[in-house]
């Protein structure tokens, strides 16, 4: 019995390591396992893809939001222009009105050039008020391009090319946008 014993274990050993000596399958598992790899490798690619749409995304919805922020104070501060251009000549002409008084209307008139002083006034507070200020240039001043227009130029003795020798109308400036250029004439080089 022990020689049968002896006989079933070297039996037993010789399978074992005839098992162990052949290649190892396991089976569908290797294919499972490999398709497995490649679904992950997958999902972090769409993942790594959704992350930068949301990032994309995400940046839009910030640049939108500072442009949405930016042209609402744009159009509180300038939405008015329109109308305030429309004013000007309002003021242009009550200006040239109250340039052209004599001292002889001043008296005879004074109730009626007083309300047209407090009107004028009152125009100038309102135009302050929504940023509106005064570009009144005086003869002699230097021509400024970027606030003047030169309406004519003209050779006067006694000035330098480029001054200004009359003030035709004044400019307004809104906020810091140039809203009406003053208009004035320029001296020019005196010809030899």
């Amino acid at each position: 019995m022990a020689k049968a014993k002896e006989e079933f274990i070297e039996e037993l050993e010789g399978e074992f390591e005839a098992e162990e000596a052949k290649p190892v399958s396991l089976g569908g598992d290797e294919e499972i396992f490999v398709e497995e790899v490649d679904e992950l490798e997958q999902a972090r690619a769409e993942r790594d893809d959704m992350r930068d749409r949301f990032m994309r995304v995400l940046a839009e919805a910030e640049n939108s939001r500072k442009r949405g922020e930016r042209d609402r104070r744009e159009a509180e501060q300038y939405g008015g222009s329109k109308l305030a251009r429309d004013m000007l000549p309002v003021y242009d002409n009550l200006k040239r009105a109250l340039d052209t008084v004599t001292d002889e209307q001043r008296e005879s008139s004074k109730a009626l050039l007083e309300g047209v002083e407090l009107t004028m006034r009152e125009i100038l507070n309102v135009f302050q008020k929504h940023g509106m200020e005064v570009i009144a240039p005086q003869i002699g001043d230097r021509f400024d391009p970027q606030n003047h227009e030169a309406m004519f130029e003209a050779a006067l003795p006694g000035t330098k090319s480029g001054d200004i020798i009359q003030v035709m109308t004044e400019g307004f400036m809104l906020h810091d946008r140039l809203l009406r250029p003053a208009q004035v004439g320029v001296s020019s080089t005196p010809s030899s």
